[in-house]
């Protein structure tokens, strides 16, 4: 039963990461054609932003190393962004030879992180970011900044609000269009939410640049997202059927799952265009080919209901 509650935003964009955040985390190398067939099942299900893919370094991440092949692949398909994540220049240069028009570089508020995932330090990834920003604004690209451990990290612990904000006012300074704050190990509460996303306004950053991305280690992913959505944002990262975690931060758990989030926006009446019936199959679908059950409860539950 749809029961509004005030003050909440009409509609909210959800940016769909699982075919990209989802499988980098596999064991196994998903085919390129089943990971060709899930992006277009989830664009069929009323997605309009589902990030594609990764052009990192196949040694880093192996599961993405076949981007070059799939991005051609969905070239066909309409009405759907298809971001890909960059990490520097040379990723920047593949892209821009594959047509892409929405890149997402992925940056650290904290520097053990930095070190881990960068091999720089935190200032030192800002640098290395500058002209991929520059040269893909130039190029009339899309461009949004990812920051991970705005809440925590499993290496420093608690982070400081002030370090998150110097870091994300610096990656929309460098011209990020937007910016998603990432709970990567999923320890954020509520008050910190509303804190951050205050912080970020008192330092000239708009809520409307801003998208959250939160981990459920701890089941409040839900509760973070409203509380974010209480302070004006509509723009909410997920993953379909909860898939992925953090390959470099391995206490970090699977990423909120885009049905759990579509439940949860339908019952206030927000609108997402999104189809859970289609949503739900298209995800009961990949969870057969990674040969295990989805995690999202939603999935499990529309699921055994309509067995």
């Amino acid at each position: 039963m749809r029961v509004p509650a005030p003050g909440l935003p009409a509609r909210v964009r959800i940016h769909e990461v699982g075919a990209r955040d989802g499988l980098q985390n596999e064991s196994a190398t998903v085919p390129v054609e089943v990971k060709a067939e899930f992006v277009r099942r989830l664009a069929g299900a009323g997605l309009t932003t589902v990030e594609a893919t990764s052009f990192v370094h196949p040694k880093w991440v192996p599961q993405l190393a076949d981007a070059a092949e799939l991005y051609p692949m969905l070239k066909d398909l309409t009405g759907v962004d298809l971001p890909v994540l960059v990490p520097n220049e040379r990723g920047l240069d593949r892209a821009v030879e594959l047509g892409v028009r929405r890149i997402a570089v992925f940056g650290s508020a904290t520097e053990t992180f930095a070190a881990r995932n960068l091999n720089r330090t935190v200032d030192e990834s800002l640098a290395m970011f500058e002209p991929v920003v520059a040269r893909a604004r130039e190029a009339g690209m899309h461009v949004r900044g990812y920051l991970s451990m705005c809440f925590g990290d499993p290496w420093e612990g608690a982070v400081p609000e002030a370090q998150v904000v110097r870091v994300a006012k610096a990656l929309v300074d460098l011209g990020c269009e937007e910016l998603s704050l990432g709970d990567t190990i999923g320890v954020a509460t509520p008050g910190q939410v509303r804190s951050l996303l205050a912080g970020l306004n008192a330092a000239g950053v708009e809520t409307g640049r801003i998208g959250v991305h939160f981990h459920d280690t701890y089941g409040q992913a839900l509760s973070n997202t409203l509380a974010a959505l209480e302070h004006g944002v509509t723009t909410v990262d997920a993953s379909a059927g909860g898939l992925g975690g953090c390959p470099y931060a391995k206490s970090a758990t699977g990423n909120l799952a885009t049905e759990d989030l579509v439940w949860m926006l339908d019952g206030l009446g927000i609108e997402t265009g999104v189809d859970l019936a289609a949503l739900t199959a298209t995800s009961v679908w990949m969870a057969d080919r990674l040969g295990r059950p989805s995690p999202s409860r939603t999935v499990r539950a529309l699921s055994h209901k309509e067995q």
